[in-house]
């Protein structure tokens, strides 16, 4: 398994973010599909047509915000401020700045689920695709920290985002808890409490991906790649770090 690279303390992420109707679901068939990759520096999608260019630079717009400053500090006005068109113009696309967050909250569930693909296809070794899947999702959620930051503090103050926040991690909670009792069916994972263990895990990655990378400078990824599939490994398998390849 190859090292994560770090990029620059001060460079702004790359995710192009593009809109989505659906509310975020968690579907285990979408974790092994493929999906654009995003990278740094950040640059919007071109679109054919100017509605969806405009729609487009709104993301965007809403993106590079949350590197400098929290979802507390966002308006309409400052938002629309890093846009090349009037502040009238995001009420054609949104209802509210909520709205706009459930947008981004889309997109960043389906690059969740595509890391997570190795482990959750169960093709291989387990305890290879486990680390590979926990590989990924650092890398996302290095790309997407201040992002993951912003989602999480606007959840606590809409009803309606902290349902589609809740939806995520509950989901992929029943995804993990899944995972562990077919493992567990196979000998392969202990005598351990499938649904407590997923959300404690679960809850782990969240918190550290926040502190470590929802504001600049991000911490070094590997620093957390290492810590929880440290912890994954052994809690599942009783395996540590120092033996794999």
């Amino acid at each position: 398994m190859s090292g994560l690279k770090k990029g620059k303390q001060t460079s702004r992420d790359g995710s192009s973010f593009k809109r989505s109707s659906r509310r975020p679901q968690i579907d285990v068939s979408v974790a092994t599909s493929s999906i654009r990759q995003r990278g740094e520096p950040h640059s919007a999608v071109l679109r054919t047509k100017k509605a969806d260019q405009t729609e487009q630079a709104i993301i965007d717009a809403a993106i590079s915000f949350f590197w400098k400053n929290s979802f507390r500090d966002l308006s309409v006005k400052k938002l629309m401020d890093g846009t090349h068109v009037s502040r009238a113009a995001f009420y054609q696309y949104f209802e509210d700045l909520y709205q706009l967050m459930e947008v981004l909250l889309d997109a960043l569930t389906q690059d969740i689920l595509t890391a997570a693909g190795p482990w959750l296809a169960d093709e291989g070794d387990p305890i290879e695709q486990l680390n590979s899947s926990l590989h990924g999702l650092v890398q996302v959620a290095y790309r997407n920290g201040p992002l993951l930051r912003a989602i999480s503090d606007a959840a606590s103050t809409d009803e309606r985002l902290e349902t589609c926040w809740n939806q995520l991690l509950m989901g992929f909670d029943s995804l993990v808890a899944n995972k562990i009792q077919q493992h567990q069916k196979c000998n392969l994972i202990g005598p351990i409490d499938a649904d407590s263990v997923a959300i404690a895990l679960n809850r782990m990655d969240a918190s550290l991906f926040v502190h470590h990378f929802g504001r600049l400078p991000r911490s070094e990824p590997t620093v957390v790649w290492d810590a929880i599939r440290a912890i994954w490994l052994s809690t599942l398998y009783g395996v540590s770090v120092g033996e794999l390849p």
